[in-house]
């Protein structure tokens, strides 16, 4: 990588790393471009260089953020995932995001209340940066070892997600209707009778 390239990088993480204290500090509503590019020490016209507007820098920051908690849950379970079958895979990489996130509450914050189907969609199928993990490449290779077959896996990641954000969210920030450790069995039970709902995916 050469040295405009580099520069580029630098400003682009810049941008990123001020729009997201910006958003989960003053939020989004009340944050401006001109917040961003001053505090970020660099002219306007550079931010739309790198993004079409407010909206597009934080759709890329949640793909972003998204993309480093799976990345941090396969670094953390590391081998130990080859060990496990496709349901104890999903199950043990979304406790390792969901404790991840009850350690970072303003990541869980803005990533709830910003998140979309679409924009998590794109999160997985293209990543914003080099840093950023495949998850799409890593869900696939999952669902090559799934024994009996997957059937609709985009709906099935679907409503995991949906289940997992929205229970998630209240437990950890309101231990609400319970403590994120006792709502978890529940939880995970629920996602093994969703996934048990889409097995059978192969020709018999």
């Amino acid at each position: 990588m050469g040295k405009v390239d580099i520069n580029k990088r630098i400003k682009e993480n810049s941008l990123l790393k001020t729009a997201f204290e910006f958003f989960t500090t003053k939020g989004f509503s009340k944050t401006s471009i001109t917040d961003i590019v001053s505090k970020a020490g660099v002219a306007k016209g550079t931010f739309y260089l790198y993004f079409k507007d407010k909206y597009d820098i934080r759709n890329k920051l949640i793909s972003h953020k998204s993309s480093q908690l799976f990345k941090n849950a396969m670094s953390d379970l590391g081998d130990e995932l080859d060990k496990l079958s496709f349901e104890e895979k999903i199950i043990r990489v979304i406790d390792n995001c969901i404790n991840q996130l009850n350690e970072n509450q303003s990541l869980l914050t803005f990533i709830s209340k910003n998140l979309s189907w679409g924009i998590f969609k794109n999160a997985i199928t293209s990543p914003v940066s080099e840093d950023d993990i495949d998850f799409s490449s890593v869900y696939n290779k999952m669902l090559k070892d799934a024994p009996k077959g997957i059937k609709d896996p985009e709906i099935m990641l679907f409503m995991i997600i949906e289940l997992v954000s929205s229970t998630c969210y209240s437990a950890i920030l309101y231990s609400e209707p319970c403590t994120l450790n006792e709502l978890k069995p529940y939880l995970y039970n629920s996602i093994k009778l969703i996934i048990a709902q889409h097995e059978g995916g192969k020709d018999k």
